[in-house]
């Protein structure tokens, strides 16, 4: 299990390092946009468009990471009050589910890239084609499926120590 936990803190670091790059490009892209625009009365043609793509792989790779660090917004509020095995119980269980919605969603992702390409659906200005965005996106679902199983197992071996400790005690 060691090995897999690696494995996805080094691939999930991977894609944020890449989102990271992703971003500048955004930033550099906008910028060098509008300096072309004011000055040249020249703009990038189709930057709307590779920013909006550059966004959405930007977003689809650092999803993992974000979840890995526990970076989200988590709402615990009300399951602190709890008894520890309750909660360990109800993060199994969240887990499982986000597990399987995210593989679902990460399935269903892919499969909208494979009907954009038998589709041949292009942006309309630059004429780029959609599917490799929505590959790329579909990717970083399923990286962040790989981190929720990682979590899950976590969870689980808690609950299973807590529930072994109270019935030896």
């Amino acid at each position: 299990m060691e090995f897999y936990s690696i494995f996805v803190t080094w691939l999930s670091r991977v894609l944020d390092k890449i989102a990271g790059w992703i971003m500048v490009a955004v930033m550099f892209l906008v910028v060098s946009n509008v300096i072309l625009r004011v000055i040249f009365k020249s703009p990038i043609l189709g930057t709307y468009e590779y920013v909006g793509f550059l966004t959405a792989m930007f977003i689809g790779l650092a999803i993992a990471y974000c979840a890995l660090q526990n970076f989200h917004i988590a709402v615990g509020f009300l399951l602190e009050k709890f008894h520890p095995k309750v909660q360990g119980v109800v993060e199994v269980f969240t887990g499982v589910v986000s597990l399987v919605f995210l593989a679902l969603s990460a399935w269903h992702i892919a499969d909208f890239a494979g009907s954009m390409i038998a589709s041949g659906e292009v942006s309309p200005t630059t004429r780029t084609p959609f599917y490799p965005v929505i590959y790329v996106v579909a990717f970083g679902f399923l990286t962040l499926c790989l981190v929720v199983l990682l979590k899950l197992t976590e969870s689980i071996r808690k609950v299973v120590k807590e529930w072994t400790q109270s019935l030896q005690a």
